[in-house]
């Protein structure tokens, strides 16, 4: 129980950490990014922050 109760204190923790970004997208890369999310059993934003963590990824290998 101790282990559990410090994954979730750990994780509210970097929660706490995170920026907030104002985004605009339009109406149909939102929809597109919905649909994906979905797909990939994501909120939205969890895609969007997935999708630039991969790019930042990709980015830095070269």
């Amino acid at each position: 129980m101790a282990k559990e109760t410090e994954k979730v204190n750990i994780s509210q923790s970097k929660n706490a950490e995170k920026k907030q970004v104002p985004l605009r997208l339009s109406p149909t890369l939102y929809a597109d990014l919905a649909a994906w999310a979905e797909d990939d059993f994501r909120s939205i934003n969890g895609q969007i922050e997935y999708l630039l963590t991969e790019a930042v990824k990709k980015h830095k290998g070269k």
